[in-house]
């Protein structure tokens, strides 16, 4: 059997302080996948810089000068989680069988790797990684995903529950995948719409190596209404259905009234007058900011911005190999710019 060429793909956003760590136990991973005929020697570890403002990107770029294996993308912006990991998966594609894309700060369990490799063996063409348990989470932040995974269900979205961005993806998915154009892409919900071939491999989620998170409560909660919106028209179906009842009730408690005044019981009341008054007009601030939320997509969709822009690529653009062998003139191969270097090319 032919050996696949895998490529791993790990955004990164400020993570100097993990970095190192990460890049030691994924390159030790890809040499014992090597060793045992599961992958290619042609396997690659590919970190995206996502903009970031410490040394993320020099301490990639310099790595990549003393091992082949480490590649990097430098993004001209941050752009986000999401859109780094699509610059990431898109950049490996055409050189490699199948794609592992996994987080920076190595509490996925990167021995699930070789479970990867062995169901894409077996013809999946995509393999998540789901956890087992949330034993470590908060008490806040596991009811929270909870709720989060039922709602999508009920609205009709297809997640795997307990699955983030933990995946590996064969070379037609990553086709296929491309071809999704919106700029608003949930790669989560996305992905199992592929319909191909698919299987689960469980971990056990570890804790943070170093450095703090980079997906605090506001952007967890901002990312679960984004892929709720992106997925569903329910959110406008719900408050359409909260204003009908509104408005029978309103004419119910019209008619009553009208009641009361034809035989004489009636009372002038601030305080149900002032009720009804925030009520309703807190309702259509939420209708109002709802459906703005819905024409905001529709407005970014309609310009057709790209998701990203790739500043510096070392994957497609290998490098000398006096510079790989020696290790003294480090310094000087980094100030090359390598923009005119793939610019000539």
């Amino acid at each position: 059997m032919i050996e696949p060429v895998l490529t791993i793909v790990v955004p990164c956003y400020n993570e100097e302080e993990v970095l190192p760590e990460t890049m030691n136990q994924l390159d030790q991973l890809v040499k014992q996948l090597i060793d045992e005929q599961l992958v290619s020697n042609r396997t690659r570890i590919l970190f995206v810089d996502d903009g970031s403002k410490d040394r993320t990107w020099e301490m990639i770029y310099k790595e990549g000068l003393r091992n082949e294996r480490i590649r990097g993308l430098k993004l001209s912006r941050n752009v986000g989680h999401q859109n780094a990991l699509l610059a990431g998966l898109f950049a490996a594609k055409d050189a490699s069988d199948c794609v592992v894309s996994i987080d920076a700060d190595l509490q996925d369990d990167i021995q699930v790797i070789r479970e990867f490799i062995l169901k894409y063996n077996q013809g999946n063409e995509i393999v998540y990684g789901v956890r087992k348990r949330r034993d470590s989470d908060t008490f806040f932040k596991r009811s929270t995903a909870q709720a989060f995974y039922k709602i999508m269900k009920k609205m009709g979205v297809d997640l795997v529950y307990n699955h983030a961005d933990f995946r590996l993806m064969s070379k037609r998915a990553l086709t296929e995948l491309e071809g999704f154009k919106e700029v608003n892409l949930f790669l989560r919900g996305i992905v199992p719409l592929l319909g191909f071939r698919s299987d689960v491999v469980y971990y056990d989620r570890k804790e943070r190596q170093a450095g703090e998170t980079k997906y605090p409560l506001k952007k967890m909660l901002a990312f679960a209404f984004d892929g709720i919106t992106s997925f569903s028209v329910s959110p406008i179906r719900f408050v359409m259905f909260i204003g009908f009842i509104s408005f029978f009730l309103s004419m119910l408690f019209g008619v009553y009234f009208l009641m009361l005044k034809a035989i004489g019981e009636t009372q002038t009341g601030w305080t149900s007058l002032i009720t009804s008054i925030w009520l309703i007009g807190g309702l259509q601030l939420i209708a109002i900011g709802l459906i703005g939320e819905y024409v905001g997509k529709i407005y970014k969709e309609s310009k057709h911005r790209p998701k990203f822009i790739i500043d510096i690529d070392t994957f497609s653009l290998p490098a000398p190999r006096h510079y790989l062998i020696r290790d003294s003139e480090e310094e000087e191969f980094f100030k090359i710019d390598h923009r005119k270097m793939s610019e000539s090319n």
